[in-house]
């Protein structure tokens, strides 16, 4: 049997419908497999209504696998990266950690969110709210007990939310003529962090690929695929019976916790990169281009050597060799002492070994700043050499022919005017 079919065998034991030809005409719903009955909760009553509430109370220091859910190091990095500096000055217990579950993943005013997970630090206690929609008439209810929950917070983190939860949830809002909450909320999205640190070594950087490489966070049979879901809700509106609804409560709790536990792992990454364990080369040569990107450059250059001096993937170690070069190349041209020096050693490096952009640079540097034509022409020459010999490429010949060809002859006919 394969997994994608014992999958639905599973959920087929337990009730689940699978396709709309499966679908029954509705039948009175269930009192034994209620939702009350299956998942231990409370029931929250506001001024517009009632909202089922599952919670999960943990200790400040309570590890998600093998990280703290709060960072032991400040996050001020990580909100330069986020690019709101103010997040820096948010203490602990003003974040809030959200994930939601929908009936659909389309968007739109079509597409509603039937559980809200949310955790957040009060005091020495992770609290983690799970706002479910017994029915979609209660939908005013949840988002106003979301409101209240949210009322302490002034920081956001998803996981796509800024592509998907927080517009999804700010159109509910806005859908009921209210103003949403998230609107007021600084907001980290760690899905794009996770990639630009990740994309090297992890060739899948979704939330359940992470917590299983970073945190050594392993989910049980409990576990839902996210395609499901909206199926498993509406065979819940349908029969009334929670049974497989449970499964989503545990992905959603994992998918809130990890979140948790995700930002205190790259928050204290960001904080000493060089000091984090269990982080290798390619994550050091992915963290150097971030860090030149927020114009960190002595950070930058520490983790481009550091990179290098280790085990980097030959295509990796060429890339990020090539990316120091012309780190030292623009500090150079800002007049700091010894920059221009340390660009031609790496790209004489780079020459050797048959890079064509190192000759370019070359042959720039040598007639334009150092005023040495006869070794311009020589790197010139060397390059044209190197593109129409047998190994060079067409790619590199429409990138760099008719350029170095120009350059060839200009420097030619400088050095016959001077003879």
């Amino acid at each position: 049997m394969s997994p994608a079919s014992s999958i639905y065998e599973k959920f087929r034991s337990l009730g689940v419908k699978l396709g709309a030809n499966e679908i029954e005409s509705p039948r009175p719903k269930s009192n034994q497999y209620n939702i009350e009955n299956i998942m231990p909760g409370r029931v929250e009553s506001n001024a517009h209504g009632e909202v089922y509430v599952v919670e999960q109370f943990h200790p400040a220091d309570y590890h998600h696998g093998r990280q703290s859910i709060v960072p032991t190091n400040s996050y001020r990095n990580l909100a330069r990266w986020a690019g709101n500096s103010s997040i820096a000055g948010v203490p602990p217990q003003a974040f809030a950690f959200l994930d939601t579950e929908t009936s659909g993943l389309a968007g739109g005013t079509g597409t509603y969110c039937f559980m809200v997970g949310v955790g957040r630090l009060e005091g020495s206690t992770y609290h983690l709210a799970q706002f479910f929609m017994r029915d979609p008439s209660e939908e005013e209810a949840m988002l106003l007990a979301l409101e209240s929950f949210l009322a302490p917070c002034q920081a956001l983190v998803t996981f796509n939310g800024k592509s998907f939860d927080a517009p999804l949830l700010n159109t509910r809002f806005t859908l009921q003529g209210w103003r949403s909450p998230l609107l007021s909320l600084g907001h980290v999205d760690l899905l794009h962090l996770a990639r630009r640190v990740y994309r090297e070594r992890l060739a899948s950087r979704t939330l359940g690929n992470l917590e299983q490489e970073l945190l050594q966070v392993h989910r049980g049979e409990q576990e839902v695929p996210g395609y499901l879901i909206p199926q498993i809700y509406f065979e819940y509106l349908r029969s009334g019976d929670a049974r497989p609804i449970a499964s989503v409560f545990y992905h959603n709790a994992l998918d809130v916790l990890s979140l948790a536990a995700l930002f205190s792992h790259l928050g204290n990454l960001l904080e000493d990169p060089l000091g984090a364990p269990d982080h290798g080369a390619a994550d050091h040569a992915a963290l150097a281009r971030l860090f030149e990107d927020l114009a960190d450059d002595d950070l930058a250059l520490q983790l481009y050597y550091h990179s290098l001096q280790s085990n980097l993937p030959d295509a990796l170690y060429w890339n990020t060799l090539e990316r120091l070069s012309f780190l030292h190349k623009r500090r150079a041209a800002k007049g700091i002492q010894g920059e221009q020096a340390r660009a031609i050693q790496l790209w004489e490096q780079a020459a050797v070994h048959g890079q064509v952009y190192a000759h370019v640079e070359l042959a720039k540097v040598y007639e334009h700043d150092l005023n040495d034509e006869q070794k311009a022409l020589h790197w010139t020459e060397a390059a044209l050499s190197l593109i129409q010999g047998p190994q060079g490429s067409a790619v590199d010949r429409a990138e760099w022919l008719e350029a170095l060809v120009h350059r060839q002859q200009r420097l030619l006919h400088k050095q016959n005017k001077l003879g």
